[in-house]
């Protein structure tokens, strides 16, 4: 499906050193300079600068290793697309998860749901969230992946051509490093964030995020917003690492081990619900109605 060496030059990127990725692949070190060496012949690019502090991507290999990241992941995805076709069972709902995108709250209604559905079994399918993800995935629900419950709202839905169940509306949170001076409160008021960084999904996103900002923007001039394009594990690990405050939900509480979510006295929340495709089959559409009728 790709190159092998990809995996092992991630290896060695991540590790910053041949032993350590040696290591990690069982093989010696040898083994993994010859990889190396093999690849950036192969490609015709120096991939890595080898200093006596260690080892450092050039510019070629910072651009290959996102990309290398995003291939290795897509086509283990489509193995895993290409199995779940040779599924005959067609009572198996595929239920795509992510960081982002958790499936533990259908995990903890499964049983009701099972009751309504008795012949139903479901499948977690795990995807990386990536905005090429996202696109493909939300775009063709009940092609290989049928439901992934997170947030969302209508200008996002037809931004995706998805549609969804809403099973709650969940408070808008923030998102604080363990060692922020706000982590040590369990509820936070608006004035707690006077003077801080605000990290918000840009305007159009969704309404009810726009609200906040429209909140913000004239009731609170004091916090300073700061626009980002996508919620992935990276702007968790910016959150953590700058000691800005991240808007988040507590369906995301488990995402990050050194970040505190934390409610806000506000009145402002996000539905969250299941996307589906919006003409799901009879056998989703029962999956649909049985969660629908257990969050009642």
């Amino acid at each position: 499906m790709y190159n092998p060496q990809l995996e092992t030059f991630i290896r060695v990127a991540d590790a910053g050193s041949f032993n350590k990725a040696a290591e990690q692949s069982y093989i010696t070190p040898t083994a993994v300079i010859k990889q190396i060496n093999l690849l950036e012949d192969g490609l015709d690019v120096k991939l890595f600068e080898r200093t006596h502090r260690g080892l450092h991507l050039t510019k070629a290999g910072k651009s290959l290793y996102q990309d290398a990241k995003y291939i290795i992941g897509y086509c283990k995805e489509s193995v895993t697309r290409a199995k779940n076709a040779m599924q005959e069972d067609t009572a198996v709902l595929r239920i795509g998860t992510s960081p982002m995108t958790p499936a533990q709250i259908l995990v903890e209604l499964w049983p009701k749901i099972h009751s309504i559905c008795p012949e139903t079994k479901f499948q977690l399918i795990p995807f990386d969230n990536t905005p090429e993800n996202a696109r493909e995935i939300l775009g063709n629900l009940g092609q290989n992946i049928d439901v992934v419950a997170g947030i969302f709202d209508d200008t996002m839905l037809n931004l995706r051509g998805c549609a969804a169940v809403e099973i709650s509306r969940e408070p808008i949170c923030c998102a604080v490093s363990i060692h922020h001076r706000l982590a040590g409160k369990n509820t936070l008021q608006i004035k707690d964030l006077y003077g801080e960084n605000l990290m918000l999904m840009h305007r159009g996103w969704s309404h009810y995020v726009d609200q906040l900002r429209d909140d913000i923007c004239e009731n609170h001039k004091q916090i300073n917003i700061i626009d980002f394009d996508f919620y992935n594990l990276e702007i968790f690990n910016r959150c953590e690492n700058s000691n800005d405050i991240l808007m988040a939900t507590r369906t995301w509480e488990g995402v990050h081990p050194l970040l505190k979510i934390i409610p806000v006295e506000w009145e402002h929340t996000i539905p969250f619900g299941l996307l589906h495709s919006p003409k799901p089959s009879k056998m989703v559409e029962r999956f649909l109605s049985a969660a629908s009728s257990v969050m009642d």
